[in-house]
């Protein structure tokens, strides 16, 4: 069976978690984040690569480099970006494997601002509110989707 090529991609402040109000994102860092999910992977017959930028430009010339290789599956947290880039929107468009978008924070209750998602009805599903764990439920998620396929 052939690895399974995953790309988590994480938008603005995220490279902050563990510092940026722990008592909404938690505790840990990304690197710990990162380093769980790789770990997971494993045995899963997964290979993960990780990208996480605080600008928007940056994570749409990701996707578009993406849209170009032989990626199994996504799992993308915009921060911020959920909410107002329809940029983000249109490139997310041009994908065609499963994108899981998570959240840490149920950002449903939360301000009204962020209950929005720019995303929702392109991406595969939606994970938001359990932490650090959307990121394994995402990843689960997607193995199943591929070997259901």
């Amino acid at each position: 069976m052939a690895t399974k090529k995953i790309q988590v991609i994480n938008g603005p402040n995220l490279n902050m978690l563990g510092k940026r109000e722990p008592e909404i994102y938690g505790s840990l860092t990304l690197d710990q984040i990162n380093d769980d999910l790789a770990q997971q992977a494993i045995p899963l017959g997964m290979d993960i690569d990780f990208f996480q930028s605080n600008h928007e430009g940056a994570i749409l010339d990701k996707l578009h480099e993406i849209f170009n290789k032989n990626i199994d599956g996504i799992i993308i947290n915009p921060g911020a970006l959920t909410h107002t880039s329809i940029a983000l929107r249109d490139a997310m468009a041009l994908i065609s494997c499963p994108v899981v978008e998570i959240h840490l924070s149920n950002i449903y209750k939360r301000e009204a601002f962020r209950h929005k998602s720019m995303l929702a009805d392109i991406v595969t599903g939606q994970i938001a509110g359990f932490g650090h764990y959307g990121y394994q439920m995402a990843l689960n998620a997607i193995a199943d989707m591929i070997n259901a396929s």
